[in-house]
């Protein structure tokens, strides 16, 4: 089985091709605008806006799993959100029909339900609150009409949440670098809870659907690790990791978006894209917490703990 990954030089997709290459009989290439750093010898180079490279590199394909995103906070423009992810996502389709590939798994996101929902499932109703979270939905849509003129496809949708990870360099590892530093401000009471993957078990699980070998269908999944920790929770579990007394400094929720608020204004003045905003304040104090209830009734069984995925890359990184 070959399988293509549009998009696979980052972290997620670094350690799928690590999974993947543990499996006899699997052949994989990644096709990313930028060279992957551990599997450059597997990389071709290819943008998703340009759909001719993405057949021609995909050649002899029997699986796409499709990662490219735009995804940070601070894009500008807007309009990139809506080029990677929806027209990315019509390059990618009108390329594997160019060579007859019926199989696809892309990774969405839980953004498409927002922020502060009740434990959302995958018929949940969609209120996304940025531009990620709606450009996400319309890829998403855009795969759904496809489907309906395709039904020999076999098309999975993942909707994880955050994911953390060794060799994570998002908002999770920013968060657990400041509280193992010390150097932590909890914002709010810290009794949110954040539903949270662990990137071993999101790699299992795309492998697990493609190993599925379905020939058709259509399916979406939530992907969630619980239990869901509190940020309380995980400045409590950080602390006994690493065997240390971690201290916190706590400021009213108010005053927090107050600083963000302000760091907007900076980062306007200045033209620099900055750590600190009031988005992701805003994500930070919000509940998000989600129901993976479908893909744990799915007959797939995560490797990892959530307790032992922090662990993992506590040790590794810290």
């Amino acid at each position: 089985m070959k399988i293509v990954l549009i998009g696979g030089s980052g972290f997620v997709g670094t350690h799928l091709i690590d999974r993947l290459l543990e499996i006899p009989g699997i052949d994989v290439l990644n096709i990313d605008k930028n060279n992957s750093e551990k599997y450059p010898q597997r990389t071709r180079i290819g943008n998703v806006m340009d759909w001719q490279t993405l057949a021609h590199h995909s050649k002899g394909g029997d699986v796409v799993v499709l990662l490219a995103a735009e995804h940070r906070d601070d894009v500008s423009p807007f309009s990139l959100y809506y080029d990677i992810n929806v027209e990315g996502m019509r390059n990618t389709l009108k390329a594997m029909d160019a060579n007859g590939i019926k199989r696809l798994v892309f990774t969405s996101s839980v953004a498409v339900y927002g922020l502060d929902r009740d434990n959302p499932n995958e018929s949940s109703a969609i209120e996304p609150f940025n531009h990620y979270g709606r450009s996400k939905w319309q890829a998403e849509q855009v795969l759904h009409v496809w489907y309906r003129n395709h039904p020999d496809w076999n098309i999975n949708i993942i909707r994880p949440t955050v994911i953390f990870g060794e060799g994570n360099r998002g908002n999770v590892y920013n968060l657990l670098k400041q509280i193992a530093g010390g150097r932590f401000m909890m914002i709010g009471r810290g009794n949110n809870k954040k539903s949270m993957s662990y990137i071993g078990n999101i790699v299992a699980f795309i492998h697990f659907l493609i190993a599925e070998k379905r020939q058709e269908g259509y399916e979406v999944y939530n992907y969630v690790d619980k239990p869901d920790f509190t940020t309380n929770d995980l400045v409590r579990h950080t602390g006994q990791i690493l065997r240390k007394k971690i201290p916190t400094v706590r400021i009213p929720y108010w005053l927090g978006m107050m600083g963000g608020y302000g760091f907007d204004v900076l980062a306007s003045i200045t033209r620099k894209k900055l750590n600190i905003s009031s988005v992701r304040i805003k994500k930070f104090c919000a509940t998000t917490q989600f129901s993976s209830s479908k893909a744990m009734a799915s007959g797939f069984q995560p490797p990892y703990t959530m307790e032992e995925g922090l662990r993992r890359m506590l040790e590794e990184e810290f």
